[in-house]
């Protein structure tokens, strides 16, 4: 049988059985998202070992926790043992979702579960795909501890460009003995046998942690603003430079009442606005849930549980009302997981459109060569610039009342 190209890009083989599956969001129509699979070789591989040599046997009922699975290649595959699947991505996990419907399989059939939740039991595999950042990798390994038990075997797989010395480091120095395969098709596995009995114990002279060490804190320069920051939010350490230039000219004394920070991070552009604007309800908007479990607890600090706000996991501003933000400050993100592109910033100015309300101002800061303004000026018809440096620009436009 043959398939169209576009067949072929949904078409997904694995020794458990074949799947339709989409990344998440679908592109609208621009962007190089059209032509990437919702899964790569690392998933093959990861697969194609379960299958050959765990011996996953559905009248066994082994309990498996899946962790970072994108869009759910690996939860769809192994859907008949029920696994818990947890990740920070609203999208992966929205993907996932649909993947089941698409493919008429029970939506529970996956244990969905997000940053800050895991099985209640311990767990005989966990499977896991190694995510794009070492801290986040550090502080899962952490938590992970809570769900070992004396079988639990654990298998891990990324792309060979994305494991490094130090990602084999952390599976060693937090769980256990840790060794690889080969590489196939540009793919890696990495076996980790947990030793629970040694996590305490002094190693070499140096005493092994029993916690994360995420999240962390720093000091918001020329403020008092302590701001906490979990594993998997962006800049976590400092205060990057776009957002340096961006707060230098956030809109003071703005006589809307509600002020969206999308891909809000962790909540910085929403708390100087608020500050500068007083009596504002807040509006924070990300798909990773630490990113927004670091803004609720930065806003909670520094208005001491006072300021209004809300705090959603979503597709940039899927469930938001139309027309219901006075305010809209975004600095997009220019990738979803390892992928580059300007995708995800093109759906949140679609969607600022529809949910800003006619006055009601759009401001970005982003770097000059992603061209945000050509974009801005064909969705809106105008854009103005209201402040750059060397690397970034402030952008804002209004939407029209006509």
């Amino acid at each position: 049988m043959s398939f169209s190209p576009l067949q072929s890009l949904y078409a997904f083989s694995s020794p458990f059985g074949d799947f339709t599956l989409k990344r998440y969001p679908e592109p609208l129509g621009r962007g190089q998202q059209q032509s990437l699979r919702a899964w790569d070789a690392a998933d093959e591989f990861l697969l194609q070992q379960l299958h050959e040599t765990l011996e996953l046997d559905p009248n066994v009922a082994p309990k498996l926790l899946l962790l970072n699975d994108s869009f759910g290649a690996l939860g769809l595959a192994l859907q008949q043992y029920r696994p818990y699947s947890a990740s920070d991505s609203f999208l992966a996990q929205e993907g996932c979702r649909r993947n089941l419907v698409d493919n008429k399989l029970a939506i529970d059939s996956i244990h969905l579960l997000d940053s800050f939740q895991l099985p209640p039991l311990a767990v005989d595999y966990i499977v896991l795909k190694v995510p794009k950042t070492l801290a986040l990798l550090e502080d899962q390994l952490y938590r992970l501890r809570t769900v070992v038990g004396a079988e639990t075997k654990v298998i891990a797989a990324g792309m060979v460009k994305h494991i490094h010395t130090n990602t084999l480091k952390l599976f060693e120095k937090i769980l256990g003995v840790t060794t690889t395969s080969k590489a196939k098709k540009k793919a890696r596995l990495i076996f980790c046998q947990p030793q629970p009995q040694k996590w305490n114990a002094d190693v070499g002279g140096e005493e092994r942690s029993q916690e994360s060490p995420y999240p962390t804190e720093y000091t918001l320069e020329n403020t008092a603003h302590l701001l906490t920051n979990h594993a998997n939010v962006f800049s976590r350490a400092s205060l990057d430079i776009g957002s340096r230039l961006f707060i230098q000219h956030l809109p003071n004394g703005f006589t809307g009442k509600d002020i969206f920070d999308v891909g809000c991070g962790n909540g910085l552009l929403g708390l100087i606005a608020a500050e500068r604007n007083p009596g504002a309800r807040l509006h924070f908007y990300d798909e990773s849930y630490m990113a927004l479990a670091s803004a609720r607890e930065n806003i909670e600090r520094a208005f001491n549980g006072t300021q209004l706000a809300e705090y959603r996991a979503d597709n940039c501003l899927a469930s938001a009302d139309d027309s219901s933000a006075d305010l809209m400050l975004i600095n997009p993100p220019f990738h979803q997981g390892n992928v580059v592109g300007d995708f995800i910033a093109w759906q949140m100015f679609v969607d600022a459109k529809r949910v800003l309300r006619p006055g009601g101002e759009l401001w970005i800061v982003g770097n000059r060569h992603m061209g945000y303004h050509l974009k801005l000026q064909r969705l809106f018809g105008h854009c103005s610039t209201k402040a750059s440096d060397a690397k970034f620009v402030i952008l804002n436009v209004t939407k029209s009342s006509l």
